[in-house]
């Protein structure tokens, strides 16, 4: 900086910086910002600030652009503070983050919200001091015995926290002291603004440096016959072996490893405090780093022929589907991918859609790629997704495996995506906004960093199979499983005719019970697929009908036995089963229908000497409950694993011969353009679990409706011959890919206000948009969830010949001009775009 710029009589002639900032609020703009004169040279795009909004709000923002420019409709406020030397964002995360928000229909903020760790925001914590003007001695206002032990301690301490005053003064509830004190000038309250990823320390031990130097005889005189001194010495030198090369003592050894031996702790504290040792702390990961040797894969001649085409289709297209069917050896595919793009110097992005697949897969890649490979998903901590964010962004990292949230992470020079499972609808976020679909966003992403995207999966999505087959994404087929593997066999049991026949053992056909007999007297193991968890959909009183209802949504209660509860999966409402009809009195109430739970407990009944463990929501909610589940599974711990869908997703199991899937009439005639989609990929991809190896596998599938055509293609492994119906029924009835939805829900807490919005809402987008692109409104199936009643809107646009966001700016402004009646305001209106 030049002299002119620091000579205070020349402040005019100084650049005066402005910051627009993404600010963790749902507004529609960013926030522009003076940039104190300090921090010109410093502050970049991606650096996060602190800032001001509106009275009272002090918010943790990212910077998105810088210019010269200030606000014309009011005064930039100053950043109150700049966080970061280096941006923890990259320009091109930004760009990223504005086109989810425009292609999505959401703020900014929104995105920022999802995108973030927790860990990179800042939290505040509420905290007093001493008013700057106050004198215990010569204040007019009385003192209660509690305020002047608060102001006794402030004057010793120059704050205190909520939680200081109240162990202070001994009770729970401190506003009202807080509010005196305040009255009487005596303190004043403010926000501490702290940052909340801590890094993971280490206490360590280490011999003083200058013993090191010397003959170390010398210190083993002066312990003499300090026997318990001596033994912590010995260990710490078979270690650390400073004997032979005296730079050794540098790093020392984990304060943990001594006191774990059974080591005196009084007796090291002694050591420190003599100066023999000395203790200090390092940063260490909070990831444990892999010990075992890294291990190679080799290719099939099949599987080397398909990374070859797949190299070749990169050539001409950014994107490639690899549709290979289940356990064709997709995976190693991906590894020698992803080893030639770390070679040239790439990063590498690999996307799981559920956490309960990124366990076992992960095991594998790091036997591969060791300690440069990161993983990210929600079951970390704040600090552990920090950890690896930040890894990404010092180079540590360049490889992730992540679910659908990694693709925020903070690349800058990626070379290859790899979208495993890529049909799965995991990947797409429905709530909160930013309800985006991390496959899409990839394939934008990619573009952005001139990266290649590789789809995979054995049931591709409609959508990616036909725009593979009309050329825009490139295609490579893999009909083969690996090795000596077969496809399984399909049986499919008749639950109508086996009723009649009086064959059922509770909910399992007799084909099944055999099926399941046979397999444990071989030592195999079974899978059971059903996608409802809980004990029973509904409890129903058998004299007057009664369902017990959730009495905040428009749903019935599921039935957990294990808790004793019925619960609403919509918003978590519980209460406890009922012992009489609310109704009628009656006490005799009937479990209908039936979950996981239900037939995990049928299983234990019908194979008492079985051990079957069950993998839905309940029993997956801690941190390593899938990793546990999944790896005594692997070592034949469990004999029969009943799950929902997480069992349906890439898993990859050795001893596994039979697989049953249940309900599969209800998935089915699910009210759902997907639906016959949807089952057809959730039936091919569960039987996919077996006979993964040399031993055969065998499907069950219950089903009432035998003849439905795609029940047959699903037996058949006829995958074009289900795309080629679903593609037709699609272009016939203007379903994608041959059209754009939106779907709009209006919400209120009033049933009339909520259908009135709607409507209005309707007729004023197909004055503006034309009748036919306009479908409803019309309540959901489920018309109620938490209080708010719901109606549903779809906007139906043609792929070409449209211009989208002419349409999204439209809508935008149509909900505004709704928004400013007085009787419809309280409605809010909630943006889903390719909502399915």
């Amino acid at each position: 900086m030049s002299q002119l710029e620091l000579n205070p009589a020349h402040e005019e002639v100084r650049q005066t910086l402005f910051a627009d900032v993404i600010l963790p609020v749902p507004i529609p703009k960013m926030f522009t910002y003076r940039v104190p004169f300090q921090w010109n040279d410093e502050i970049q795009v991606g650096c996060r600030v602190i800032v001001q909004f509106g009275a009272k709000k002090v918010l943790t923002g990212v910077v998105g652009q810088l210019h010269e420019q200030p606000p014309t409709k009011y005064e930039a406020k100053s950043i109150l503070d700049l966080l970061d030397v280096t941006p923890v964002v990259f320009p091109v995360q930004v760009k990223l983050f504005q086109w989810i928000a425009g292609y999505y229909m959401c703020t900014l903020g929104e995105v920022l919200n999802v995108a973030l760790p927790s860990g990179l925001k800042l939290s505040s914590e509420s905290k007093i001091q001493l008013h700057p003007g106050f004198d215990l001695y010569t204040s007019d206002y009385p003192f209660s015995d509690k305020e002047l032990l608060v102001l006794e301690s402030l004057e010793k301490n120059e704050t205190l926290s909520y939680s200081d005053v109240g162990k202070i003064v001994m009770q729970k509830t401190i506003y009202n002291l807080l509010k005196s004190l305040v009255a009487k000038e005596a303190i004043l309250i403010f926000e501490e603004v702290r940052e909340r990823y801590k890094p993971k320390k280490e206490t360590r031990i280490r011999i003083h440096p200058t013993l090191v130097e010397n003959d170390l005889q010398v210190v083993f005189d002066r312990l003499g016959s300090k026997q318990k001194q001596e033994e912590i010495l010995l260990f710490y030198l078979q270690n650390v072996a400073v004997h032979q090369d005296a730079a050794l003592n540098e790093a020392g050894l984990a304060k943990k490893e001594i006191i774990d031996q059974g080591l005196s702790a009084s007796s090291l504290k002694t050591l420190i405090k003599n100066g023999i040792f000395e203790q200090f702390e390092v940063t260490i990961s909070r990831f444990k780093e892999t010990q075992a040797p890294l291990q190679q894969v080799a290719l099939t001649s099949i599987q080397a022929q398909v990374k070859s085409k797949i190299v070749e289709k990169f050539s001409r297209h950014d994107t490639t589907l690899l549709h290979g069917v289940t356990g064709s050896g997709k995976t190693e595919v991906y590894i020698k991918l992803v080893e030639e793009a770390l070679g040239g110097g790439s990063q590498v992005l690999y996307l799981l859609p559920e956490i309960a697949l990124t366990t076992q897969i992960v095991l594998r890649l790091k036997k591969v790629f060791g300690d440069k490979m990161g993983v990210y998903h929600s079951k970390f901590s704040d600090n552990e997704r920090v950890e690896v964010w930040k890894g990404v962004l010092t180079g540590r990292y360049s490889f992730v495996v992540g679910v659908r949230s990694a693709v925020f992470l903070p690349f800058d020079n990626l070379g290859l995506i790899i979208v495993d499972e890529e049909h799965e609808s995991s990947y797409k976020q429905y709530d909160p906004a930013p309800r985006y679909n991390a496959r899409d966003v990839s394939l934008v992403m990619a573009h952005y960093q001139h990266a290649k995207v590789l789809l995979g999966s054995a049931t591709p999505s409609v959508e990616s199979y036909y725009l593979a087959s009309t050329g825009k994404y490139g295609l490579v087929e893999l009909h083969e499983r690996y090795g000596k593997a077969q496809l399984p066999s399909f049986i499919v049991a008749d639950m109508i005719a086996e009723r009649k026949r009086k064959l059922l053992k509770g909910e399992f056909s007799a084909e099944l019970v055999n099926a399941i007999s046979g397999a444990l007297e071989r030592d195999e193991q079974v899978i059971i697929f059903q996608n409802r968890r809980g004990y029973s959909p509904y409890i129903s009183c058998q004299d007057c009908g009664w369902i017990p209802k959730c009495q905040n949504c428009a749903v019935s209660l599921t039935y957990h036995q294990y808790r004793q509860e019925m619960v609403c999966h919509y918003c978590g409402y519980k209460e406890p089963l009922p012992r009489e009809c609310e109704a009628c009195g009656s006490t005799d109430l009937k479990t209908m229908g039936f979950g996981t739970e239900k037939l995990e407990e049928e299983l234990q009944l019908l194979f008492p000497t079985a051990r079957v463990q069950r993998m839905d929501l309940d029993t997956t909610r801690s941190k390593y409950s899938y990793e546990t589940i999944i790896g005594d599974f692997e070592k034949g711990d469990i004999d029969i694993l009943v799950g929902t869908q997480m069992v349906s997703k890439g898993l990859d199991f050795d001893n596994v011969s039979l697989v049953g899937i249940f309900d599969i009439d209800r998935m089915l005639h699910f009210p759902d353009f997907r639906s016959f989609e949807r089952t057809f990929q959730l039936a091919t991809q569960v039987s996919g679990r077996a006979g993964r190896r040399d031993k055969e596998g065998k499907v069950i599938i219950q089903a009432k409706n035998t003849g439905i055509t795609v029940l047959n293609q699903i037996v058949n492994h006829d995958y074009m011959g289900f795309y080629q119906n679903e593609i037709q029924e699609r272009q016939n009835h203007k379903y994608p890919p041959f059209t754009r939805l939106i779907h709009i829900v209006v919400k209120n807490k009033d049933k009339g206000i909520s259908k009135n919005t709607a409507i209005k809402l309707g007729n004023l987008l197909r004055e503006q948009l034309g009748a036919s692109r306009i479908l409803g409104p019309e309540e959901p199936i489920i018309s109620k969830i938490r209080n708010e009643y719901l109606m549903d809107l779809t906007i139906k646009l043609e792929r070409s010949g449209i211009d989208l966001d002419k349409v999204k700016q439209v809508v935008h402004s149509t909900v505004l001009e709704i928004t400013t009646d007085k009787t419809l305001k309280s409605s809010k209106v909630i943006f889903n775009v390719d909502p399915y």
